[in-house]
């Protein structure tokens, strides 16, 4: 069983435990916040199974069906993952709405904070192992599951300073009114985590400086070709998709061109993790204005 998996199995298991916790906070005390905070709780649950679906999923190899593999599942997974936590927000927003409507002082709130407080230090902590091991294997799932933590560790701040605030003032419409205030924060997270994941259903292109190391390698690790052009990529889950022109002499043999090609991809592989490689060899007529120029190349 892969780490990415063990981890989702992971965030499921946490996901009610805390979801146990935080309602029995909210049974004590009757806080409207403590209600928003455990509505946000169980999306986690869904979320983490989404996860843990999507990993499984991404997890198998290709196949005739999918010969480029399953890896976009991932990116499915926290499309829903951002959608659910929008939900979440608006639930709240609802709750929020009505607390300001009748406000109501909180019974035991003491009690319901020492219980929530232990609720958010598993997600806290769990937050982080998700977000360093997600960018680690380079996880969009994880990565996904591990900001909507991040926004519940948030989440669950706020209505503390609300609760304790309220308990100090009397003021007990502030309750409500920090349950408002963390849903808008959400609504932002959730939003942000749903751009991040179209952009990959979208085949969006590495990040600049990662196109700047491809482009890199090929220059130096392309002895004996000309140029290289047309230089594409994409990512889907942890898989780098790097595809281009090679422009070789006209006399430079299929042997040759072959040893050529295959010391650029496996430069290509050791500077980018989990890189699939496509290189198109073409003659020297094909060369173009704007391309990866090879500095030991047989024109320069």
């Amino acid at each position: 069983m892969s780490t990415t998996i063990k981890l989702a199995i992971g965030s499921l298991i946490l996901g009610f435990v805390v979801l146990a916790l935080k309602g029995l906070a909210y049974w004590i005390t009757g806080s409207v916040a403590l209600l928003s905070d455990a509505l946000e709780s169980t999306v986690n649950v869904a979320t983490a199974l989404a996860a843990l679906i999507a990993v499984r999923v991404a997890a198998r190899p290709a196949d005739a069906n999918h010969p480029y593999g399953h890896h976009k599942a991932e990116f499915f997974s926290a499309v829903l993952e951002g959608v659910m936590i929008i939900i979440a927000a608006l639930l709240i927003l609802r709750e929020a709405y009505e607390g300001i409507l009748a406000p109501r002082a909180i019974d035991a709130p003491l009690a319901g904070l020492i219980i929530n407080g232990l609720a958010t230090g598993l997600n806290g902590v769990w937050c982080w192992i998700l977000l360093t091991w997600g960018r680690r294997e380079r996880s969009p799932a994880l990565v996904a599951d591990g900001k909507h933590l991040l926004a519940d560790v948030v989440t669950s701040g706020g209505v503390a300073v609300g609760i304790l605030l309220a308990w100090a003032t009397g003021f007990w419409l502030l309750d409500p009114i920090m349950a408002a205030i963390v849903a808008v924060n959400i609504l932002w997270s959730g939003s942000k985590v749903i751009k991040d994941s179209l952009n990959g259903l979208l085949d969006e292109a590495v990040p600049e400086e990662t196109l700047q190391i491809i482009s890199d390698v090929i220059a130096s690790h392309a002895t004996g070709a000309v140029q290289a052009h047309d230089l594409r990529t994409r990512h889907a889950g942890k898989v780098t998709f790097i595809d281009f022109h090679l422009v070789m002499p006209g006399e430079t043999t299929v042997t040759a061109s072959h040893e050529i090609c295959d010391r650029v991809e496996a430069a290509l592989k050791a500077a980018v993790p989990d890189a699939n490689i496509t290189i198109h060899v073409e003659p020297e007529h094909k060369a173009k204005p704007r391309a990866i120029e090879v500095p030991d190349g047989p024109d320069q």
